[in-house]
């Protein structure tokens, strides 16, 4: 069964940085897109950063520039580096498979909390 488990979040003051961590189990991480998403308090999850299985990136128009999404397929682990946070970023992170496979649920997430 494949399991998902995000690190690094933190609280931090904005204008900070955090490098968030994303290990999956199974043999499955190497050959497919990543994503990285996220979830406000109140709010639906949204989607954040993409990386192919190759290495190609896609952002949110809302972290571009800001946010850095990276993969080490050795390691089965992908990584968001955020830096330059804003209070708006606050929200739990979270990381899967795209698409989704059947079977794969999500992981608990890492918290980020970023004050004014």
């Amino acid at each position: 069964q494949v399991q998902l488990v995000e690190s690094g979040g933190g609280l931090v003051q904005a204008g900070g940085s955090l490098r968030l961590s994303c290990v999956a189990s199974g043999n499955i991480f190497s050959i497919n897109s990543m994503a990285w998403y996220r979830q406000p308090p109140g709010n639906q999850m949204e989607f954040v950063a993409v990386i192919t299985a190759g290495g190609t990136p896609n952002y949110a128009d809302s972290v571009k520039g800001r946010f850095t999404i990276s993969r080490d397929n050795a390691k089965n682990t992908m990584y968001l580096q955020l830096n330059n946070l804003k209070p708006e970023d606050t929200a739990v992170y979270f990381c899967n498979y795209v698409p989704r496979p059947s079977g794969v649920g999500w992981g608990q997430g890492t918290q980020v909390t970023v004050s004014p």
